[in-house]
């Protein structure tokens, strides 16, 4: 038997809520819905979706993989819809987007996804650049929002910022490295390793502050603004990194090679944000898109 849309849409409500309760909640239907849904497409494509455990459902790697091609599927009916729909008489809707480097691919492409599964007659146009260029494309008007690392935040009196996730940082180390035993590492533990160092948003500088409690300048074997080249480089042995875990793929290329610790001591934290012009009438649009990313922290924080 072919999978459904429907089963599609309910196999990426739990993916997004972590909980068959959440996603029930969320798409208004009895949890039982859901579950036979979810057990109906496992058994068409033959593979664990989520993996079962008393606080809910964790996404396997087939899952992840399937989530890319469900969450494409109905992107691809809805712009089918679309090209059949009629017209309306006013214009279109339109959203001016900015993103920052580290955000695109770890936050924006799901918030976006959702956005656009729920409003799939806006227009969505999207700009990527530095924090400081979306700030003054922000307070110039030719951004609605940006969503962006707000920890290093210049402007604060021109504008507003909502903090949607926050991320600590935590130590890549590769698969059987000496201090992949430890649980918790010491920073003194890192005084003879080679730093793979991401330069993108706020990382290096944040990164250059927790290791200067060694007391001297840490040996950078390489500098990359990729965090894909991080994780290789790390996967075959070149060096560690300390980055956020907002970061942290175990399913994606390299990802299974590399191991994940928590460093002691007070970390800094990246704070990820909605950021719009103080005081600005945004348009609907923007409205809307903040809520779902409002919605979609709540489900976060509750997970």
């Amino acid at each position: 038997m072919a999978f459904t849309i429907r089963q599609l849409q309910y196999f990426i409500a739990v993916a997004e809520q972590g909980t068959v309760s959440g996603a029930a909640q969320a798409l208004s239907i009895s949890q039982s819905a859901i579950t036979e849904a979810v057990k109906e497409l496992e058994a068409d494509l033959g593979v664990a979706l989520f993996d079962r455990h008393p606080r809910g459902l964790s996404i396997t790697h087939k899952g992840h993989q399937f989530l890319r091609h469900a969450t494409k599927i109905l992107a691809d009916v809805t712009d089918a819809r679309r090209a059949f729909s009629h017209e309306t008489d006013g214009p279109p809707q339109r959203l001016q987007l900015g993103v920052t480097s580290l955000v695109a691919g770890y936050v924006l492409s799901d918030l976006l996804a959702r956005y656009r599964r729920a409003f799939p007659e806006v227009e969505v146009s999207a700009v990527e650049d530095n924090g400081d260029y979306l700030e003054h494309l922000l307070i110039g008007g030719e951004l609605d929002v940006a969503v962006m690392v707000t920890s290093n935040l210049r402007d604060r009196m021109a504008l507003q910022a909502e903090i949607i996730e926050l991320s600590a940082y935590r130590l890549w180390l590769p698969m059987g490295h000496r201090l992949a035993s430890e649980e918790i590492i010491a920073l003194e533990d890192l005084q003879p390793e080679p730093m793979i160092m991401l330069t993108i948003d706020e990382i290096e500088e944040n990164t250059g502050k927790i290791l200067t409690v060694l007391g001297k300048r840490p040996y950078v074997a390489f500098r990359t603004r990729s965090v894909e080249a991080v994780r290789s480089l790390v996967a075959t042995g070149a060096g560690v990194a300390l980055l956020p875990d907002l970061v942290y793929r175990p399913w994606s290329l390299e990802g299974d090679r590399i191991e994940s610790r928590d460093i002691s001591g007070s970390l800094p934290v990246v704070q990820v944000g909605m950021v719009w012009r103080r005081g600005s009438s945004l348009p609907q649009a923007a409205r809307d898109f903040i809520g779902i990313a409002q919605s979609q922290r709540t489900v976060r924080q509750r997970a």
